[in-house]
């Protein structure tokens, strides 16, 4: 029997649209995921994880693995920010070896986390510690019983399906030698860091060679907050939206979402709120593929 879902698109914190589909096809059944673009300074986003992940006495994990340091200790720089959040249960976990990743005592403190946050860095590092490990396991259960999993530049980046800027020489190369994420959000690579480094036509090159993929540009201190096949965009910036099926009337292979706008990622139809309130799809957005030669 197919379980019918009911996912609410929110709109600046009021429901606007509800859209009932048959089974999650993109993003977790149950739980949330809160993707950064990086550089955050807007607290709201984080007083959003911290919420999700059942407020400030909830337990937190936090994995700073991504930016390559040898060790990692409770006074990491990054958990300053959860603590001034009011998150008062803060565990930092790291490994970079995968067989530690892969032990139920290394695990532990997830399967007692609301919420687990990576950090940034380099999202292959992230890969290599804990893809398909004990680790990974655990998060994807998190999800199962209703937490969060967040995570800022590379953190958001390895919650994808598809490894962008995976590579481990350098990060501009977009298809490199890593390119499998965790895969939290099917059938989607998400890029960071957007507007602020002039990377807004960098993904369509993935999306040209792999166009059954949706790509998600997050620019810096904005973020995308999924519940089920839907997300809101949140923070100060934007957020790009490449699929190979749709593009703009004037032929632009991508367009911007702004906080407060909203995302069905089944549909892949975007939704915003028009100055009387109401809800609709956004504008100058056709159902068509990209024209030859789009960049």
């Amino acid at each position: 029997m197919v379980r019918r879902v009911v996912i609410r698109l929110v709109i600046a914190g009021t429901l606007a649209i509800v859209v009932p589909v048959d089974a999650q096809q993109v993003g977790p059944p149950r739980g949330a995921l809160v993707l950064v673009g990086g550089a955050m300074r807007d607290p709201a986003i984080l007083d959003r994880f911290v919420t999700l992940a059942g407020g400030r006495e909830a337990p937190i994990v936090l994995i700073p693995t991504a930016g390559g340091a040898e060790t990692y200790g409770p006074d990491w720089p990054g958990a300053a920010a959860f603590r001034a959040a009011g998150a008062s249960r803060l565990t930092v976990l790291h490994t970079t070896d995968r067989a530690t990743a892969d032990t139920e005592t290394f695990s532990e403190p997830i399967r007692q986390a609301g919420g687990v946050w990576f950090g940034g860095g380099r999202q292959w590092r992230l890969a290599d510690a804990y893809l398909d490990t004990r680790v990974h396991a655990e998060l994807r259960r998190l999800l199962e019983r209703g937490g969060v999993i967040g995570g800022s530049s590379a953190g958001a980046t390895i919650l994808g399906s598809y490894l962008v800027r995976g590579d481990t020489r350098t990060n501009t190369i977009m298809m490199g030698d890593h390119e499998e994420g965790f895969g939290l959000l099917r059938g989607v690579g998400i890029d960071q860091h957007l507007l602020r480094r002039n990377r807004h036509f960098d993904m369509v090159e993935v999306i040209r060679a792999r166009p059954e993929l949706l790509g998600i540009g997050i620019d810096e201190d904005t973020a995308i907050v999924v519940r089920g096949d839907a997300f809101e965009v949140i923070g100060s910036g934007y957020v790009a939206i490449y699929d190979h099926a749709r593009r703009l009337d004037s032929g632009a292979p991508f367009y911007f979402l702004s906080p407060g706008d909203a995302y069905d990622l089944a549909s892949r139809q975007a939704y915003r709120a028009d100055p009387t309130g109401r809800v609709r799809p956004l504008e100058r957005v056709v159902a068509a593929p990209w024209p030859d030669g789009a960049r």
